[in-house]
């Protein structure tokens, strides 16, 4: 299968599901499969007892990315795959997985996804949600205390000491690979209408 792969980086809570799902609502959805970069995140035994507050979840070493690169590779040769599923609250993957089968469209979003050169060079179209960073600070916040059960004070602690070098020495750096940055991320309406018109025109001219 000839599968349009397309990359959505961006900083932590820069609003990359956001811009994900405005893509997939001007596109017709039972082509697209989405892959996160979160759901390869190294189970905790692998850290031989480390405790997950002394782990730096945030650098390229955290994910199996060449799980992943695996099963890109699967995708696009028309193989489906059991993607892991991670729980972030006990920084476990489960038993179970999830079946994805291929599609026309593969879209991957992580934070991450352009460190590696042999996952980057897998995109034909490379996305960078570039978002202010207080406002990702905010969002950042707001989803582990609401969604991974953690204290303020651990959120802030872990921001302060790898997500923000993290982000200055991997994520942000990685923006010179992007082939579209995206400012203000979904409310830039303008240039996900640009970005859909280029899928849409790369799909019919078969890539």
């Amino acid at each position: 299968m000839n599968s349009l792969v397309i990359g959505i980086a961006g900083g932590t809570g820069s609003g990359k599901t956001t811009v994900t799902q405005a893509i997939l609502d001007r596109l017709d959805k039972s082509h697209i499969v989405v892959i996160q970069h979160d759901s390869y995140y190294r189970d905790l035994s692998t850290y031989n007892g480390i405790p997950p507050e002394a782990i730096n979840f945030d650098h390229p070493d955290s994910l199996e990315t060449h799980l992943m690169i695996r099963h890109i590779r699967d995708l696009k040769a028309g193989k489906s795959i059991d993607e892991p599923i991670y729980n972030f609250t006990t920084h476990r993957r489960l038993d179970s997985t999830r079946r994805v089968n291929p599609r026309k469209i593969i879209i991957i979003d992580g934070i991450l996804i352009f460190t590696d050169k042999e996952l980057r060079e897998l995109m034909d179209v490379r996305i960078f949600v570039d978002t202010d960073a207080d406002e990702r600070l905010i969002r950042r916040i707001r989803r582990d205390i609401m969604e991974r059960g953690r204290s303020i004070e651990s959120v802030m602690q872990q921001y302060m000491g790898t997500v923000k070098p993290m982000h200055l020495e991997f994520v942000e750096p990685s923006k010179h690979w992007a082939d579209v940055i995206i400012p203000r991320g979904a409310m830039n309406t303008v240039a996900i209408d640009m970005v859909v018109s280029k899928i849409t025109m790369m799909l019919r001219d078969g890539n």
